[in-house]
C-alpha cells in the first residue's frame, strides 16, 4: 500500500474516532446545530431590521446566517485538538505507526461532516420560513460549495490557534477572537448603512465576500457579480497561510 494510502486510511480511522464522539456527547452536537437556528430567528423576527436592505429582510438574512455559522461553532474542533495534546493522546498516536496529521485531518472531515449537517438544517428552517432560493440549482450548488470552502478556511484558523492555546481552559479566550470577523461583516446589515469606515472593514471581511457571493447566486438582496472570486481567492489564501502552519506546530508539538 501506497503512502498517500496509508495516510488517507488512517485519516478515515481517525474521522471515525471524532464521530464516535457525537454519540457520546449529543446534547453538544444539539446546541451547534440549534445556536444558528436561535440568531435566525431572533434577528429575523425581534432584532433584525435590515438597515439599507432592500427587498424582503429574510431574502438578505439568510445567506447572511449561513456564512455567519460558518465562522462559528469552531470550539468543539478546538477543545477537541487541545484535550488530546493535553492528555497525550497525541503522544500514544505517535508511538502507533500513523500518518503524521492524520489526527488533523480525521478531525477536519468530522468537523466538515457537522458543518454541512448544520447548513442543512439551517437551510430547512429558512425553507420553513418562506425563504427560496432564485438563483437554480446551479446557483444553489455554488453558494454552498462556497460556504463549505469558507469553513474549511476557518477550520484551519481554529485548529493552529487550537495548538498555539495548548490547554482546553483557553480555547474560550481564543474563540472570542471569531466574533468581530462574525459581527464586523454584512450578515445582519448592508455596509452602505454604516459610517464610511466601518463600511470600508466590514466590506473588506472575507466573511463578507463570502456572504455577498451568495447572496448573488441565491438570486438574494444584497448580492453583487464579481464577488464570487473573491469568495474562492480569499479562503483559498487563508487556507495556505495556516494549513501549513497548522500542521507544522502540530508535527513540533507531537515530538
Amino acid at each position: 500500500m501506497s503512502s498517500t494510502a496509508y495516510a488517507l486510511t488512517d485519516s478515515w480511522t481517525m474521522t471515525r474516532r471524532e464521530l464516535a464522539r457525537w454519540g457520546r456527547r449529543p446534547a453538544a452536537v444539539v446546541v451547534n446545530l440549534v445556536f444558528p437556528v436561535m440568531l435566525l430567528l431572533m434577528f429575523g423576527y425581534l432584532v433584525g431590521g435590515g438597515r439599507g436592505v432592500s427587498g424582503d429582510y429574510l431574502d438578505f438574512l439568510v445567506p447572511g446566517m449561513l456564512a455567519l455559522t460558518m465562522a462559528f461553532g469552531l470550539e468543539g474542533t478546538m477543545i477537541a485538538v487541545t484535550q488530546d495534546l493535553d492528555k497525550g493522546v497525541i503522544d500514544r498516536f505517535r508511538s502507533m505507526p500513523m500518518a503524521n496529521g492524520a489526527v488533523l485531518v480525521g478531525r477536519s472531515a468530522a468537523d466538515m461532516l457537522q458543518s454541512a449537517l448544520g447548513l442543512t438544517v439551517l437551510l430547512g428552517v429558512a425553507a420553513a420560513l418562506g425563504w427560496r432560493p432564485q438563483g437554480g440549482p446551479d446557483g444553489f450548488l455554488g453558494a454552498v460549495g462556497l460556504l463549505l470552502l469558507f469553513r474549511f478556511a476557518m477550520l484551519w484558523i481554529g485548529i493552529h490557534l487550537a495548538l498555539i492555546a495548548g490547554k482546553p481552559e483557553l480555547v474560550q479566550a481564543v474563540q472570542i477572537l471569531v466574533w468581530p470577523v462574525g459581527f464586523l461583516s454584512n450578515a445582519f446589515a448592508a455596509p452602505e448603512s454604516m459610517p464610511d469606515w466601518l463600511g470600508t472593514v466590514v466590506e473588506w471581511n472575507p466573511m463578507s465576500q463570502t456572504a455577498t457571493a451568495v447572496r448573488d447566486l441565491f438570486g438574494s438582496p444584497g448580492g453583487e457579480p464579481g464577488h464570487v472570486w473573491a469568495a474562492v481567492v480569499w479562503p483559498l489564501a487563508l487556507l495556505a497561510v495556516f494549513f501549513p502552519l497548522a500542521v507544522r506546530r502540530f508535527s513540533r508539538l507531537s515530538r
